[in-house]
């Protein structure tokens, strides 16, 4: 019977509660349960993005980890042991990394321009 192999699997993703594995509950499930578990509605929630719309920028843009990997996929469905490690990631500019291309160039034209004017 593959019915427990199913509800174990909703409760890892997070779709279904722990206290809700009949298979009842799982008819019952709407598409927005499973939405939820996004990684670009996660990063969103947590306030890593202002919106879903920049949450999916960021990640398709490599600035998103999940525990130590990098995930550039929006659709990737986040379970609930990896939710809490979703961070930034380690080299990006956003996250402690080393500046981006205009914030660097910004800083060394005013390096350049400080020696010039005196």
């Amino acid at each position: 019977f593959q019915g427990n192999a199913l509800l174990r699997r909703l409760v890892r993703t997070g779709v279904l509660a722990e206290e809700k594995m009949k298979l009842d509950y799982v008819l019952a499930l709407k598409v927005d349960d499973f939405l939820e578990r996004r990684l670009q509605t996660q990063v969103m929630k947590l306030g890593l993005a202002r919106s879903i719309h920049h949450a999916r920028v960021l990640i398709r843009q490599r600035h998103i980890r999940v525990k130590r990997q990098i995930v550039n996929v929006p659709s990737y469905i986040v379970r609930v042991e990896s939710q809490k490690h979703i961070d930034f990631a380690i080299n990006s500019s956003l996250g402690g990394g080393k500046p981006g291309r205009v914030k660097r160039a910004n800083e060394k034209k005013g390096k350049s321009g400080d020696g010039g004017d005196e």
